[in-house]
């Protein structure tokens, strides 16, 4: 892997960024331009801050607050759910700004940075629902122009490695995290306290990096006949039949994503996990997600993104088959794990980079941000709808609808997948 442009980094124009494929790239080294660097280098700090108090969110709400899983449902709902009511304002303002998608990521890196000594003062159910909030709207803005930046910044032979790239330095902050979260409980008396200043202090340093480092871009004029940028036109996006279905399908494949501290208190319940190592699940997943987001990017642009994107919605039914089965070995954990990060590496960032075939260079931050918001709605639903029937009927019987409803609702976007993303130009 090398640095593709020998430019200041900048994002290639809508004229230039989106559609240029060079003659034999399929048989080279797939070239990452700088911008997707930076900002994989932006993204690594951010997730070493943000997992920091994933890893220990939902002990710390669970045990030490003492929530029921449905009120943890609904608090893990809103942290997974609520930055889908701003995504789409996010794309809009980086599309509408001329393409100055830097500036609006960087917005809401700060917000979400600024939350975090928060945490150290909520100690109930509304204001600690409140931080996380105002976390997730700052996700939600940075999410679709940061994509945006990344997708500009690649030809499409080559988007899905871009994506791979991306979202490999994104989990490996994702794999620091838990571990710093570990030591810092280890070291101190009041652990959870520690744990939210010092990712603060990572939080800012991310913020730091965005400026000084990422480039921030020029507005271009619009070609002729391109679309202007109106939240009109981004919503009639919904109209081009590739990206419907793209939209629909993510849709409903989020209602049976189970979250992801759902999955570790599983985990825990299942093997008897002790508090203190509650914080090392997350690595697990952030391995094989690291060890398994380039090559499989790579494979997406070779093959078909939508192939590979529901052969990660596989390996997770695998993850929630294993969980519901009878098997107690010492391998399940690692079994779990590994399935669990390879479906958001074979989904995560190939999702973007088969929605970015469907969308034209001006209105892609808005087109990026419609799917992420039907995502996410969906995940936040799923986290209500688990939380409440394990609340109800224990956690079997909820894990057993979700592996149900994931079964069906991939059977649906096999019939209705893309043909944009069968095979990529």
């Amino acid at each position: 892997m090398y640095v593709a442009d020998s430019r200041a980094g900048a994002p290639r124009t809508a004229a230039s960024a989106a559609d240029a494929v060079r003659p034999g790239a399929g048989r080279r080294l797939t070239a990452v331009a700088p911008t997707v660097l930076a900002l994989g280098t932006v993204s690594l700090i951010t997730d070493v801050s943000s997992e920091m108090v994933t890893a220990v969110l939902p002990l710390y709400l669970v045990a030490g607050l003492g929530l029921s899983p449905l009120g943890f449902g609904l608090l893990d709902g809103i942290y997974n759910g609520v930055s889908a009511l701003v995504r789409l304002a996010g794309g809009h303002l980086a599309d509408r700004g001329g393409g100055r998608h830097k500036w609006v990521a960087g917005a809401g890196y700060a917000l979400s940075a600024a939350c975090k000594p928060l945490l150290l003062v909520a100690q109930t159910l509304t204001p600690i629902g409140l931080v996380l909030a105002v976390d997730r709207t700052g996700k939600g803005l940075r999410t679709a122009p940061r994509d945006a930046l990344i997708s500009l910044s690649s030809t499409p032979a080559t988007r899905g490695r871009a994506f791979g790239v991306h979202r490999a330095m994104d989990t490996a902050g994702a794999l620091l995290g838990p571990l710093a979260a570990f030591l810092v409980l280890r070291a101190t008396v009041d652990g959870y306290d520690a744990v939210f200043t010092v990712s603060f202090c990572v939080a800012v340093v991310g913020v730091l990096v965005l400026v000084l480092f990422v480039p921030g871009g020029t507005a271009a004029p619009l070609e002729q006949g391109a679309t202007r940028p109106t939240l009109r036109a981004a919503f009639a996006l919904l109209r081009r039949r590739d990206l419907r279905r793209i939209a629909v399908c993510a849709l409903l494949l989020g209602l049976a994503t189970v979250s992801d501290s759902f999955v570790y208190l599983l985990l825990q319940r299942r093997l008897g996990v002790p508090d203190r190592w509650f914080a090392l699940l997350p690595l697990g997943t952030a391995a094989a997600f690291l060890l398994l987001a380039v090559p499989l990017g790579g494979i997406a642009d070779r093959v078909g993104r939508w192939r590979v994107f529901l052969a990660g919605h596989l390996a997770l039914l695998l993850a929630y088959g294993l969980l519901l089965s009878s098997w107690h070995g010492p391998a399940l954990p690692y079994a779990v794990l590994l399935l669990h990060g390879a479906f958001y590496a074979a989904t995560d960032g190939v999702l973007m980079a088969a929605a970015a075939d469907s969308v034209p260079p001006e209105l892609r931050s808005s087109g990026l941000a419609l799917v992420q918001t039907g995502q996410a709605l969906a995940r936040f639903t799923c986290s209500l709808s688990f939380g409440a029937a394990w609340t109800a009927w224990g956690d079997r019987a909820a894990l057993t609808g979700s592996a149900v409803a994931l079964a069906l609702c991939g059977l649906v976007a096999l019939v209705l997948r893309p043909t944009v993303s069968e095979r990529p130009a």
